[in-house]
């Protein structure tokens, strides 16, 4: 297997790029958490960008749904948008506009969840546009990512509360306590093996819970390379960024790790996603795009 790392610069400076999501024609879809819009890179290697109409919305995560429609959180405005690929732009306002919503999900029916950090909630946006909100038992909790599992259930990160929870579509909540004491896991993913993965920013581990609770941790080789993001890839691996150590990591189901390192020291990987063809994307936070091609 031969890897190949390339960089893209984007067309303005300081655009931020954060959260990544890959559209089913080739298009990949980035935020621009800095000049508040969101941005695409076609298949053939066009940019092209649309500002969100809340000024200052705070554009962090992204993800495009089964309709090829692109869903982004707005964390200084309490929203939730949603845009189509030729830029039509719709905003949902929740109940309140300090919830600072991050995570997003599609879920199962239809809808699509999110989490609140600052108040300790995962939402629920249904196709109507009508808002439920359930809140978490422990205070502090500041759940990160979300993502469904295979069992039908959305699984979530909890930042500050050194948990898993998972949440069921009639807002059950369950949770699960990690090993290692201030883990703080952000990004979490359905995994191929049926199971979820998720990260551990400062625990420098990546992690395994099956649907039943067990969890397994595997350490990173470099002390603070503080993983933050992780997507399932299309064969029996998963890929995470690692923001401190400024590298692309590779887990396969078994537990066996590869790193690379980006050219561009200093990049701060943030989100990644894998394309159908299995390339793999990245935003990085100094004004680039990376890609990542197996050969």
């Amino acid at each position: 297997m031969r890897i190949e790392l390339v960089e893209f610069a984007l067309p303005l400076p300081d655009s931020g790029p954060y959260g990544i999501a890959a559209g089913s024609d080739g298009t990949v879809w980035f935020t621009e958490q800095k000049r508040n819009r969101i941005g695409a890179r076609n298949e053939h290697g066009e940019f092209t960008a649309f500002d969100v109409p809340t000024p200052n919305a705070g554009v962090m995560s992204i993800l495009c749904d089964r309709n090829g429609d692109l869903w982004f959180n707005e964390y200084h405005a309490g929203q939730i948008g949603r845009m189509t690929p030729g830029g039509e732009f719709k905003e949902y306002k929740l109940p309140d506009p300090g919830c600072a919503p991050f995570g997003l999900a599609e879920g199962p029916d239809g809808a699509i969840w999110f989490t609140e950090m600052m108040t300790g909630r995962i939402g629920r946006l249904s196709p109507g546009g009508e808002v439920t909100e359930y809140k978490l038992p422990h205070e502090g909790a500041f759940p990160s990512f979300i993502t469904t599992g295979s069992d039908g259930k959305l699984w979530f990160t909890e930042n500050q509360g050194n948990r898993i929870g998972t949440i069921d579509t009639d807002g059950s909540v369950t949770h699960y306590a990690l090993p290692t004491p201030g883990s703080a896991p952000v990004g979490i993913t359905a995994g191929p093996d049926g199971a979820l993965w998720f990260v551990e920013i400062a625990g420098n581990r990546v992690g395994r819970i099956t649907t039943d609770g067990e969890i397994s941790e595997y350490s990173l080789s470099t002390e603070g390379a503080k993983p933050h993001a992780i997507t399932s890839g299309i064969g029996q691996d998963l890929w995470f960024t690692e923001w401190g150590a400024n590298r692309i990591g590779r887990i396969t189901v078994d537990g066996k790790l590869t790193e690379y390192d980006i050219p561009t020291q200093g990049s701060e990987p943030h989100g990644i996603t894998v394309a159908a063809d299995g390339t793999v994307w990245f935003a990085e936070e100094c004004n680039r795009l990376g890609r990542l091609t197996i050969k």
